[in-house]
This record gives structure tokens, C-alpha cells and sequence, in this order.
């Protein structure tokens, strides 16, 4: 237990954090900025590396915002093989070891989140050796993702064996947070501890990211779409999101000057997208461009007329793309290629706020693309239910006061 009259540590582990942009770290960046202003002690282990750049080396030890950063390093092989991917994993596993030991005291909480995947089996061991509490901030669920998404090895006794580690470590915590309703249902059945699993949902800084209107969007003339119909996808696009769907459905407005499929952002899928889009002769109605700042998301997100989020349906309850918060955010109707009955298909139908298109379904992709483009009313009445969505239960401030209920519940 924490010394008498001495405040519990929160420590953060990530392999990724501020000023890194990617999504997991903006989120564990927002929550810890603001426990800190809080009044909360709080720490973070990350790595050194930026998610598009594994060669950055970001300083050791840092104090942001009252945040106190511990950067270890690790080895610098980048996303872009699976095998390298996998040794940079193993070193941030033995190096935020080495941290968590140096840095965990009886009584703090660690609160491990899954970048890397499976790091709750490290913290675990950690808060057993140092009498800390352990709080799993679950992303996605691995290794069944993984396996979903054949990775090579993940086979019979070793996933028999991740998946065990992985119970014992979240049997082990005093709560898991997980950020959908699919994921929580998914882990009371195979995990049990149903009392010690929470649903805390994801967050777009909506405060920041508002509606904005195309006359009032630089990007709409500086990306040369101020007379075209835009539709977006923003953000990663990895292996659990399916976008054949799209391709299909592209055919219909090959020749058409008015369409613009726009993607930006990055991710493992986007090079296959590239192909596809090439052989196929679409380079003209498809358009793809870099990550953007953070700063420039309100505009980013707001030049497009219409947003995808895909989701292979056999993923359902083990990811939900954070996408979704920023595209309510930003007031723009979604396009949710995605089962009927998982939780983005449950949402966009329930606040009328989009399409809901079972992937491989081309046609009626393009049905819905047609009616929007025909209907700019329609589409931005779709845009404001997002945001009522959005404002009425999925804010960055509710996400904040869902985080300090858990944290109270633990004191």
C-alpha cells in the first residue's frame, strides 16, 4: 500500500508519446496532460522513436506539463517489416522492464496500455514485484488480432500461450479499461473479473476539431477541391480495415469530374490501396496525403464531404477505430463499411447519423455516395446528428471524468 499521507503514482507505459501524433499516443498524451493538471503525479515509459519515424531519438527524460517523461531505448527497425517490427517490440519489453523496476514503488499505479501489444504481461510482473497496482488501458485485443490478421507464427501453442499470459494479466489488474461496448462483452465472457472491466470510449479533441464550413477551409483551396464532392478517409489504415469495397465502388465515378476520394494518413494498407488504385486506372479521382498536424485536424477532417471507416466484420470486439470520434467532431456524415450489428454499424444507425455499408457491398456504397452528392442538405443533417452523437455522450471532458471515476474507484 502507498505510504501513509503520500499521493499514488500514476505511471503511464506506451511506446509512443508526446509530441509523437499518432492516435494511441495522442490519447495517453491528453489523459495524462490533464491528470497532471489534476493535481495527479504523473509519469510516463515510452521509447525514444516517432511512429513515422523509428530513427528519432527524443531526449531520455523530459518534464512536460508536469508530466515526467522516461524515454527508453530501443531498437530502430520502423513498421515497415513484420520481423523488425517484432525485435523493436522485444527491446521496449526488456528496456520499460528495466523502468518499471527503477521506477514503480509499493502503491502506484501502472497503467500499461497495449503498444506494444501484450506489454500487460511485463507490467504485470513488474507491479507484482514492486507492490504497485496494475490498470490495463486495452486498444485492441491481442494476440486474436493478430491471428485474425494471419501473422505468421501466431499458431496453436503459442497463441494458447499468449492468450493465457494476457488473462493472468488482466485477472492481475485492479481494473481494465476498454474503450467499446463489443470489447467488454468479448472479455467478461472469456476473461471473467466482469467487475474489474470498464468501458471508457476514445476521444477527438472536439473542443478544437468544429464544424467548419468549405468557404471558410484553406485546405479545400489549397488541395484544389473547392468544386468537388470529397470523400475522406482519415487516419491509419491497417490491416483490420477492408478497402475493396471502395475500389468497387470507385469504378462507378471513374469519369466523373466531380468525385474525389481523398486519404490521409497512413498505415500498413494504404501501399496496397496505391496499387489498387493504379491498376485499376483510378489515379485521377483518388488523392493521397500525409498525416496531418494536429493542429490542422479541424480542417483536415473538414474537407471532405463524406467519411469511410471500414472494419472487417471478424474484428468486431477487438478494435474500434478512434477515427470515429474525430469525423463526429468535425460534423461530417460516415460512410461505416462495417457489420450491421458491431458497434460503429450499431452507432451510425441508432443516431441516424450515416450509411451503414456491409463490406463487399460496391453498389450500395456507391448508392450512398450518390445520394449524398446529390443532396448536400441531407448530408450535413447527417453531419449535426454525429456531433449531437458526439456531445451527448463521447466528449474528450466525459472520456476525462469516466478516467477519474476508475482511478477514484481504485483510492
Amino acid at each position: 500500500m502507498a505510504r501513509a499521507g503520500q499521493m499514488r503514482r500514476l505511471i503511464f507505459i506506451n511506446r509512443f508519446f508526446f509530441p509523437d501524433q499518432s492516435a494511441t499516443s495522442q490519447l495517453l498524451s491528453d489523459l495524462a496532460f490533464h491528470l497532471a493538471e489534476c493535481g495527479k503525479q504523473v509519469q510516463v515509459i515510452a521509447s525514444q522513436q516517432m511512429y513515422g519515424d523509428p530513427q528519432a531519438c527524443l531526449p531520455t527524460r523530459e518534464i512536460v506539463r508536469g508530466v515526467h517523461i522516461h524515454r527508453v531505448p530501443t531498437t530502430r527497425f520502423g513498421r515497415s517489416a513484420l520481423l523488425g517490427r517484432g525485435v523493436d517490440y522485444l527491446s521496449f519489453y526488456a528496456a520499460s522492464w528495466r523502468a518499471l523496476l527503477a521506477t514503480a514503488g509499493g502503491g502506484d499505479i501502472i497503467v500499461a496500455k497495449t503498444d506494444p501489444p501484450l506489454v500487460s504481461i511485463v507490467a504485470m510482473q513488474a507491479a507484482k514485484r514492486r507492490g504497485a497496482l496494475l490498470v490495463n488501458w486495452l486498444q485492441d485485443v491481442y494476440p486474436e488480432i493478430a491471428v485474425r490478421a494471419e501473422v505468421p507464427f501466431l499458431k496453436g501453442p503459442i497463441v494458447h500461450g499468449l492468450t493465457w499470459l494476457r488473462n493472468r494479466s488482466l485477472q492481475a489488474a485492479v481494473a481494465n479499461v476498454v474503450v467499446g461496448n463489443r470489447m467488454a462483452e468479448l472479455l467478461r465472457a472469456q476473461v471473467g473479473c466482469p467487475d474489474r472491466i470498464s468501458v471508457v470510449p476514445n476521444w477527438s479533441d472536439d473542443e478544437k476539431i468544429l464544424p467548419i464550413h468549405h468557404a471558410d477551409n484553406p485546405l479545400r483551396r489549397e488541395w484544389a477541391l473547392e468544386d468537388k464532392f470529397v470523400v475522406g478517409y482519415s487516419g491509419n489504415l491497417g490491416r483490420a480495415h477492408e478497402f475493396d469495397t471502395v475500389l468497387n465502388a470507385a469504378e462507378r465515378f471513374r469519369n466523373d469530374e466531380h468525385i474525389i476520394f481523398l486519404l490521409i494518413g497512413g498505415g500498413s494498407q494504404v501501399a496496397a490501396l496505391a496499387r489498387g488504385v493504379k491498376n485499376r486506372g483510378l489515379d485521377r479521382i483518388f488523392r493521397f496525403v500525409r498525416y496531418q498536424e494536429r493542429m490542422s485536424l479541424k480542417y483536415s477532417l473538414g474537407v471532405s464531404d463524406v467519411h469511410w471507416i471500414s472494419l472487417k466484420p471478424d474484428v468486431e470486439g477487438l478494435i474500434f477505430p478512434s477515427k470515429f470520434y474525430g469525423i463526429a467532431a468535425a460534423s461530417r456524415p460516415i460512410i461505416a463499411i462495417a457489420a450491421r450489428n458491431g458497434e460503429i454499424g450499431r452507432l451510425v444507425q441508432q443516431h441516424a447519423c450515416g450509411f451503414v455499408v456491409e463490406p463487399g457491398d460496391a453498389e450500395a456504397l456507391a448508392e450512398a455516395l450518390v445520394i449524398l452528392a446529390a443532396d448536400a442538405e441531407r448530408g450535413a443533417e447527417m453531419g449535426r446528428r454525429a456531433r449531437a452523437m458526439l456531445e451527448a455522450g463521447f466528449t474528450r471532458r466525459q472520456a476525462f471524468e469516466r478516467w477519474r471515476a476508475v482511478l477514484a474507484d481504485i483510492a
